[in-house]
């Protein structure tokens, strides 16, 4: 597909089935969203990264989306090797963007397979085991609610629950079509397995990406909203994952105003940090 309009596509796996678009022409980029997300989630950043000569796949995450539900295990591990499946079948080498859970999945997937992924960009990522600061819970109020609700989702799996934690976590100005977005994706999360799936993705903790930052062979560029409350320190976390990366690969740029979804917030902005590091490291 040469154009800019997409259509759902699949890549059959053992276990079930990987749904994607795919837009533009050029070397090839594989964006990968967050638990409790829909591919959706690239709505805007997608065109732009298509328009600037790549061919971007957008994917939905085991269980989300348009992709099967019932899978055996959702660790990053996993979506590891359903994003390496798409690339296999769409062409490699590509680049991977990988927002939140999906920020290890792309680690783990450049560490273990670096014939296939050529670079990674990791927005907001869960690359390590999390550090919950009880000292920034009791004085930033909006880490605190962040963490909390979240806390919440993941026991109860109620969805107006994820709805308040997605306004936290988009802090200040919402995308201009913030209302019917958020509705369709409370409806794919309503539909049977979709809300469980989220659950054990949440359950898995992202040591296996952990252990595969010192193998990363490829460039890295870690983007981190300001404003995110996911993470006591945002700056904080960018600069460890970099830390932990081998030295010279990995560098990070900050959003300002962003949360956690820095990419559906500021959009343009994501795209001129991610545009001229995809232009240095692409291979047609």
């Amino acid at each position: 597909m040469n154009n800019l309009t997409n259509q759902t596509a699949y890549v059959d796996i053992a276990g079930g089935r990987i749904a994607y678009d795919l837009i533009g022409q050029g070397p090839l980029v594989v964006l990968s969203p967050g638990v409790a997300d829909t591919r959706s989630s690239y709505r805007f950043l997608a065109p732009l990264i298509a328009r600037a000569g790549y061919r971007v796949a957008s994917v939905d995450l085991r269980g989300h989306g348009e992709s099967s539900t019932d899978w055996d295990s959702y660790s990053r591990t996993d979506t590891a090797g359903d994003l390496l499946a798409v690339i296999r079948k769409l062409g490699s080498p590509a680049m991977i963007v990988g927002q939140s859970f999906s920020g290890g999945a792309a680690t783990i997937a450049a560490a273990t397979n670096p014939e296939l992924v050529s670079t990674i960009v990791e927005i907001d990522p869960f690359t390590r085991p999390p550090k919950i600061s009880i000292a920034a819970l009791l004085r930033n109020a909006h880490y605190r609610r962040g963490t909390l609700l979240l806390g919440e989702f993941i026991l109860t799996g109620r969805i107006t629950i994820w709805s308040k934690y997605l306004d936290v976590a988009y802090p200040g100005r919402k995308p201009a079509d913030w209302d019917t977005w958020l509705s369709a994706l409370q409806a794919n999360l309503r539909e049977p397995g979709r809300i469980q799936a989220a659950q054990k993705m949440f359950g898995s903790k992202p040591v296996d990406a952990a252990a595969q930052l010192a193998n990363v062979r490829c460039p890295a560029l870690v983007i981190m909203g300001r404003n995110d409350s996911d993470f006591p320190d945002p700056e904080a976390e960018a600069a460890a994952i970099v830390g932990l990366l081998p030295a010279g690969l990995g560098r990070y740029e900050m959003i300002e105003n962003a949360g956690h979804y820095p990419h559906a917030q500021y959009p343009q902005q994501v795209a001129a940090a991610i545009l001229p590091f995809l232009a240095e490291h692409s291979h047609a």
